[in-house]
């Protein structure tokens, strides 16, 4: 076959042919006649099959999550340029500054070692997964004979780099998920083929708990991996025991569990007592029980550029997950797993679960105090996160649904995220404006007090503007 005198080329938007500048410039045998180039057969051929789309190697709809789609709407209205002046509502982040009462400094400088220069094993160095592991003994396993060890802790370069590595482990198997959760799950859930993603709908009425009924309705269907956040990001809910422990004894020899714990301690159900809420409560064999539990340094230490994590869970599952850190992420960076181990000195941990606690529950009161001044109806207060799942039902029209408030938001430069994006639909079969969360918003009250205030008084002038031009409209 030639490749000489090609004089046209696909435009990637519309999937028409275009005269390329370069006259010598040829991929196919012959000139495409017009019945090729114009027709409507053609033009729905290619775009129905991936590999007659223009540009077909690259899919430029995996690009994004929902959260970084809705940064990029802010950045159209000026944020990358003065981000001082807007409240980001939307990122998944907590505070990171130093003044928490209570609260341990974090460092400032990192010591690196002769040994922070080389490559670290993909499962993470022993000294941190030993940490990790005394950490869940001393808080979780205190008087059990099953006990963890480093073998039981894989360390990984976040959270979602950890859900990656456990997702390529798993074998065949119908998935269960549960909606709303969090946004990030949609685009794994979708990249790998060896799992069937099933979703199961929480119900609104209920304040979207998970019922030990349901867990066993989903294995009675042949649900074999179980994935849920708990805490539940974005309702702000959390299951805890005794219905933990039942779900965990459902499971057990039936289902694997995944449970994603990042906002284990940020918990409000015991008086701030420092008291982190975790799956590892109740396992019997710590190498028997099918439970990975995924957490890291990012959002109860409040360190997320630092990109470390763990998943605890069984030797030999842990084993594999290590393993295909070799060809998945390469590993975390040694120095900041070094510089993590003093950090979670069990003691330590407590005293600063206390603070993380008392600290964001008053974020927590004061962000509901404002939104039910202004009208929005909060039927549960959230006792776990610091997310709030932001009913707008009962505002005026043209800001009822999550899309439209986020625009008036951003007018206002406020960042909140859609809650049609935690509808999770990887397997784009659904039609997500029939959602039951298009009517939400997720709100954080993670970052700091000034933050919240000034999102607060931008999220009141857009109920304010509206509420009179409905009235307006009315008279």
């Amino acid at each position: 076959m030639s490749f000489n005198n090609r004089k046209f080329s696909i435009n990637r938007q519309t999937g028409v042919p275009r005269i390329s500048a370069k006259a010598d410039r040829r991929f196919s045998s012959h000139e495409p006649s017009p019945q090729e180039t114009n027709s409507k057969i053609h033009r729905q051929f290619r775009n129905a099959h991936e590999g007659h789309r223009p540009h077909a190697g690259l899919d430029p709809t995996r690009a994004s999550t929902g959260v970084v789609w809705c940064t990029e709407r802010a950045y159209e209205h000026g944020f990358a340029e003065e981000p001082e002046k807007w409240a980001n509502l939307g990122q998944g982040a907590p505070e990171v500054e130093d003044h928490i009462e209570g609260s341990f400094e974090r460092p400032k400088m990192i010591d690196i070692t002769m040994a922070g220069r080389e490559y670290g094993p993909t499962a993470g160095i022993k000294g941190l997964r030993a940490a990790v592991a005394n950490l869940y003994n001393a808080h979780h396993r205190k008087g059990k004979r099953s006990q963890y060890t480093y073998e039981n802790v894989c360390i990984v370069p976040g959270g979602r780099a950890g859900l990656i590595r456990i997702a390529a482990v798993l074998n065949n198997a119908y998935l269960g998920f549960f909606i709303p959760d969090y946004t990030a799950y949609n685009e794994m859930l979708s990249l790998f083929k060896n799992f069937a993603a099933i979703p199961s709908p929480l119900a609104e009425s209920d304040g979207y708990h998970i019922h030990p009924n349901k867990i066993a309705e989903e294995i009675a269907r042949g649900t074999s991996v179980i994935l849920t956040s708990n805490p539940r990001n974005p309702t702000g809910r959390v299951v805890k025991n005794p219905q933990l422990a039942e779900i965990q004894d459902i499971c057990r020899d039936r289902a694997t569990l995944v449970m994603d714990e990042f906002y284990g301690g940020y918990n409000y159900t015991s008086n701030c007592d420092g008291t982190t809420i975790s799956a590892a409560d109740n396992i019997e064999d710590v190498d028997e029980d099918d439970v990975l539990i995924i957490d890291g340094l990012t959002k109860r230490f409040r360190l997320p550029g630092w990109r470390i994590a763990w998943i605890v869970g069984p030797k030999e599952f842990i084993k594999a997950i290590g393993s295909c850190g070799s060809y998945l992420d390469g590993g975390a960076a040694v120095p900041f797993q070094e510089a993590a181990i003093p950090m979670l000195e069990p003691d330590k941990v407590l005293a600063e679960m206390k603070a993380l606690q008392r600290h964001f529950k008053v974020k927590r009161d004061y962000v509901v105090k404002r939104l039910r001044d202004m009208g929005f109806i909060i039927k549960t207060v959230p006792d776990s996160t610091f997310y709030l799942w932001l009913d707008l039902e009962g505002l005026p029209p043209a800001i009822a649904d999550g899309l439209n408030f986020f625009q008036a938001c951003l007018e206002e430069r406020v960042i909140v995220v859609p809650g049609i994006f935690f509808d999770l639909n990887p397997s784009k079969r659904r039609d997500l404006f029939d959602s039951p969360c298009h009517h939400f918003v997720r709100f954080s009250y993670g970052p700091k007090m000034d933050t919240l205030k000034m999102g607060l008084d931008g999220i009141e002038r857009v109920v304010a503007k509206f509420k009179h031009s409905s009235s307006v409209a009315v008279k």
